[in-house]
């Protein structure tokens, strides 16, 4: 199978029509549904205990997205909730491979910092990836905020379930889920029952993988379980070789460039790579050790720590018409990758009833994280004619990146089912982190004269932040509920003592300073360094916000319900270089949802109609200021409308056939009025705003990593072998056109994404005990844009891309 180009064509139905059609169709199903089994008597609780292991049906799915287990199809949110074994189908190992799974949903790789971000319905910020900013979309792990993304959720394993919630979700959930959130629930011990599990797997690049659990009970009312995975794989980008040239040339090219001959050396060969290990490997463990304690029988106390340890390498950067003689993966590397990132997690969450109608939760986190990482910022796009002529040597090196984080929370909510279910709770959470990041630019090669560089040292920033939430339903009726929800939230933030160092002896003069790459053991703020006086960063922000909820839903019967929805989100503001403050942004949501239970259970359709209104969404990039300097900029847009449809059907064709299919179509995400600029682009001189060198108008360009239509299609067969079982699958993505940055409109094609499709198979045998799980995942092998730039290159446009084909084996055992 062939990864396929598409072009889609414009049909005359309108969006609001289509998304109308299907809404009304999953009413007219359910009101036909309702009249054929309004007389049958209600199941008996052995008879839908059966009905549940019937092999016919979509088993029932319980999710926590408003903080009760309740019945997915019963909860007026939008949520998809992935299970272990569709976790495990799809071979998901990060944020990223949940893509496919989820309508309107997105994650892309950012080299530079190796860390991952996230786009829901129209809305993200690849900027997301430093102190600096903060995602729209929140990540959770056991219900506890996740602030930093190269932490605990960057490699996924012995998991129960991931619940990815779409819409507004701060009333409840708290930071950042300004347009989402994701929760990753781990698997938890079990009292009283020893298991386990062990798997090893194979596959291309060198791919080897190890993972397990094992649950051990201590006593009758505690039980611990102990999780580990290791995963690692060969690089997907090969090393190039520096081509031979000859002295003369190198020579001639060298007093071209205003070089004296008497300063002339020969380019040294040994500085670009040829062997090691290489950008886009994988070299990641983890592990976890879960204690869960019922002192009584009204009480629980789950308690974990997890330590995650990261020694791959990130993406790169890849030339997107690579030179004539060069694989479209390969590079002409002159900084190796390297990567370190380590971090502890502790999290803990009790539980107790205080009587019979009212239950109280306390729920605590720790994270401490501590990392560095190197990273080719020319990728290699020119070669250099001569030691210090030609070509460009630049780094981006995070030398130290540390953070500490710690949250608090408490629940009180009514117990079983009342006039009105409440809750409400009380939030704090605090970080302390600290970067130092520097920017070596060298003419030529490592050996050339400097042509810029920068050093950005943050020796403390603080973040602060606090909550008041509560949320309630009235029961009107059996099928009528009334949600109303409001959350007061209280941010702080400050930098204390953070510099950026610029070069200031430019032209430099190598009898004064040392033409060598700024790195961790040159202090720029010495006298005889090249850098001149610092900007300062330091500054407070202070800001606060009141968001809510209000809510219909409306059971039909007891397969059908709708609801509609009003709920505003929020992001805090904060500081920037300078020390300057930048605005929050908000967002108010409008949304009609259905979810239907058709053909006694074999079919579940879940459907939302959305219309997203933002004020003051902050756009953050590196840019030039006018004065030479270069920092980190937040500016706001005037806003952004989003309107989209969403639906997610799952279907048993048979008792040994699946399909499931999900639907993003979001016709319209247009950014409101914006002069955006950014040093990772090669944009013109700023007129309309003096504050920036380079700027350009986006004012109603389509969101990022918004394609107008995403698809998804998963099918499956089980084939029956006495005691065991065969399972083919296979999965097809489809997207439409998506811009990659919001100067796409301005550049075109080398900062979009064509329509693509993409698609997985797999081949499962279960046995007894023992399973095996073979897989391909890109069949095609298509080459898929997650990035595109090309200011850091001299205009040579260059990308970063979901991963290659890859394909392999898993073999695991039950005990």
């Amino acid at each position: 199978m062939k990864t396929t180009v598409l072009k889609t064509k414009q049909r005359a139905i309108s969006p609001i029509q289509f998304a109308v059609l299907v809404l009304m169709a999953g009413s007219t199903a359910a009101q036909a549904q309702n009249a054929a089994t309004a007389d049958t008597q209600k199941p008996t609780p052995a008879q839908a205990a059966a009905a549940a292991n019937n092999s016919d049906k979509i088993l029932e799915v319980l999710v926590t997205g408003t903080k009760r287990t309740t019945s997915l199809q019963r909860t007026p949110v939008a949520i998809t909730a992935l299970s272990a074994a569709s976790l495990e189908d799809n071979h998901v190992q990060t944020l990223q491979d949940i893509v496919n799974l989820v309508p309107g949903f997105s994650a892309t790789a950012q080299g530079d910092h190796g860390v991952m971000t996230m786009t829901m319905r129209g809305v993200g910020n690849d900027s997301a990836k430093t102190e600096y900013a903060d995602p729209e979309v929140a990540s959770f792990v056991d219900g506890i905020y996740s602030p930093r993304p190269e932490g605990a959720t960057a490699l996924l394993f012995d998991l129960e379930a991931i619940e990815v919630l779409r819409g507004p979700q701060g009333t409840l959930w708290g930071r950042n889920a300004t347009v989402g959130a994701v929760n990753m629930q781990t698997a938890k011990p079990v009292i009283g029952k020893s298991f386990g599990t062990v798997e090893g797997g194979a596959g291309s690049y060198n791919r080897l993988g190890m993972r397990g659990a094992f649950n051990v009970p201590v006593s009758d009312t505690m039980a611990l379980r102990f999780a580990f995975v290791n995963e690692q794989h060969d690089g997907y980008v090969d090393y190039q070789t520096m081509p031979s040239i000859p002295l003369a040339s190198q020579r001639a090219a060298f007093v071209a460039g205003g070089g004296a001959l008497a300063d002339f050396q020969p380019i040294n060969t040994n500085l670009f790579l040829t062997g090691g290990q290489k950008y886009g490997a994988q070299k990641q463990s983890a592990v976890r050790l879960s204690m869960l304690w019922k002192p009584t029988s009204t009480s629980k106390w789950d308690l974990s720590y997890e330590k995650f340890v990261d020694r791959g390498a990130s993406n790169m950067n890849l030339m997107q018409t690579p030179r004539a003689g060069q694989k479209m993966w390969s590079a002409l590397i002159d900084t190796a990758p390297g990567t370190k990132r380590d971090s502890d997690a502790i999290r803990s969450r009790y539980e107790t009833a205080i009587s019979d109608d009212v239950s109280l939760a306390y729920i605590a986190g720790y994270a401490k994280f501590s990392g560095s990482q190197t990273f080719d910022g020319d990728a290699g796009v020119v070669v250099p004619t001569s030691f210090a002529t030609g070509g460009s040597h630049r780094e981006h090196n995070t030398n130290s990146s540390n953070y500490v984080n710690y949250s608090h929370e408490v629940e009180v909510q009514s117990t079983g089912k009342k006039d009105v279910d409440w809750l409400l709770g009380l939030y704090y959470a605090a970080e302390t982190n600290d970067i130092r990041f520097d920017l070596p630019i060298m003419n030529g090669t490592q050996q050339g004269t400097v042509g810029w560089q920068g050093s950005f040292i943050q020796p403390k920033e603080t973040v602060e932040s606090k909550a008041i939430f509560g949320q309630a339903t009235w029961n009107l009726s059996d099928s009528l509920h009334l949600t109303g929800g409001a959350r007061y939230t209280k941010d702080d933030r400050a930098n204390i003592g953070g510099r950026g160092y610029g070069w200031a002896n430019y032209p430099a003069t190598p009898a004064t300073v040392a033409q060598i790459p700024v790195n961790q053991n040159v202090n720029p703020w010495d006298a005889n360094s090249g850098f001149g006086a610092p900007g300062l960063n330091d500054g407070v922000y202070s800001g606060s916000k009141l968001t809510g909820l209000a809510r219909i839903s409306y059971d039909m019967d007891k397969n059908n319900m709708w609801y509609a929805s009003v709920s505003t989100g929020y992001k805090s503001g904060g500081l920037q270089d300078g020390g300057r403050t930048y605005a929050p942004e908000t967002l108010t949501n409008y949304e009609l949802g259905t979810k239907h239970t058709l053909m006694d259970g074999a079919v579940k359709i879940s459907n939302a109609l959305f219309y997203e209104n933002f004020k003051d969404y902050q756009f953050s990039a590196p840019v030039t200021n006018p004065d030479g300097s270069r920092t980190l900029a937040t500016t706001s847009a005037e806003g952004a409308k989003i309107t989209g449809f969403e639906t997610e059907i799952a279907a048993k064709l048979s008792k040994d056939d699946k399909i499931q299919v999900s639907l993003a179509y979001t016709p319209k995400a247009t950014l409101g009025k914006l002069l955006a600029g950014s040093n990772d682009y090669v944009i013109p001189t700023c007129v309309a705003d003096k504050t920036v060198s380079n700027c350009v108008d986006v004012t109603g360009v389509t969101m990022a990593h918004t394609p107008k239509i995403q698809m998804q299609i998963q099918y499956q067969h089980t084939i029956h072998l006495g005691n065991a079982t065969l399972t083919p699958r296979i999965s097809v993505h489809y997207e439409s056109e998506s811009n990659l940055s919001v100067f796409s409109n301005y550049f075109g094609a080398p900062d979009k994404q064509a329509a693509y499709s993409r698609t997985d198979l797999g081949l499962r045998y279960e046995g007894d005990k023992f399973y095996m799980d073979f897989f391909v995942r890109n069949v095609g092998n298509g080459n898929v844009k997650t990035s595109a730039q090309n200011g850091n290159t001299g205009g040579i446009w260059v990308a970063q891309y979901l991963p290659p084909r890859t394909f392999g084996v898993n073999a695991g055992f039950n005990f």
